[in-house]
């Protein structure tokens, strides 16, 4: 049984369908990473995972049980990181841990001991005494992190939890996720930087215009387009001829014209250099240089979307 399941959820706003008819499955121990432009129903999805606001129609069951029917079976369970800083400025860290973890049943000694293994785990132990109104970007980030984690939830749901931080901040949050994974928490990921996705999740829904359009492995997502390998020819001279020749080829699907350069998609890598210098050979044209990019889920992202992850 998986340990979250999301049965073909819906959302309206005033008739606007924000999340369509969605489903996924998230299993115990996984990373999973709900990609999508802005706009594509990411945001509403886990703020309904999270009991924020209810489903139009469908279902979320947590180990089997509805919790569009009974909130209370996950709330005790899930840890919430929200794009948005969730603390009080002009409390210090230890204060707003403390906070937290009251609202979460902590209390004595056990909140104590708590907090110390968050501000190892988050690696800020050294400056939880400061108001967090002191702080830099990136340290808010880890304390939103560490507030979120107190109560040991077994579901962990991160809503962009790097954006607009420095580069130290960044790897130490990824480290900590990796870290958290590995001690049993399972993770929803939210995130505009493709590169963050790759490197965390084990499996990676794809949403657009309020549909999970895509769902799978980075390297089962990496097959839809296994054979759109794209190929940048550099030239000391682009013409018509030439242009006319390299379509002439016939396992080329497209040919683009960037400045100097041609950009060919073609399902035949391996091929290209060969039959391209042979069509060369018959024209006044030099090739300067050859550069082969292979599908990625960069490029599974736009064949999908049309759109960039940042748009």
């Amino acid at each position: 049984m998986s340990l979250l399941k999301v049965e073909n959820l819906s959302k309206e706003f005033n008739s606007i369908k924000a999340v369509n008819g969605i489903n996924f499955e998230v299993n115990s121990g996984d990373i999973l990473g709900l990609l999508g432009p802005n706009g594509a129903g990411k945001s509403t999805t886990i703020s309904m995972i999270s009991t924020l606001i209810r489903p139009s129609s469908g279902d979320i069951l947590y180990k089997g049980e509805s919790i569009v029917k009974n909130p209370k079976i996950i709330q005790k369970n899930l840890g919430v990181v929200p794009q948005e800083i969730a603390l009080y400025p002009t409390l210090s860290g230890y204060e707003n841990l403390k906070f937290w973890g009251n609202i979460y049943g902590l209390r004595g000694r056990v909140l104590k001991e708590r907090i110390d293994e968050i501000s190892e785990i988050i690696g800020i132990k050294d400056r939880l005494k400061d108001k967090v109104e002191k702080y830099s970007g990136g340290m808010k980030r880890r304390i939103n992190i560490g507030a979120s984690i107190l109560h040991k939830p077994e579901i962990l749901i991160m809503d962009e939890p790097t954006v607009g931080i420095d580069p130290q901040s960044r790897n130490h949050i990824l480290q900590t996720i990796l870290d958290l994974n590995k001690q049993g928490m399972t993770i929803i990921y939210t995130s505009h930087y493709m590169e963050e996705v790759e490197q965390l999740c084990n499996k990676i829904s794809i949403m657009d215009k309020g549909k999970i359009i895509a769902c799978g492995t980075k390297e089962e997502l990496i097959q839809i387009i296994k054979d759109n390998n794209k190929i940048t020819l550099r030239f000391d001279d682009v013409t018509d001829t030439l242009i006319q020749n390299i379509k002439t080829i016939d396992y080329i699907k497209e040919v683009k014209v960037e400045g100097e350069d041609i950009v060919v998609l073609s399902d035949n890598a391996n091929n290209i250099f060969k039959d391209i210098i042979n069509k060369l050979s018959q024209l006044d044209s030099e090739i300067l240089s050859i550069e082969v990019e292979k599908p990625n889920l960069e490029t599974v992202f736009l064949h999908l979307t049309g759109r960039a992850l940042r748009d």
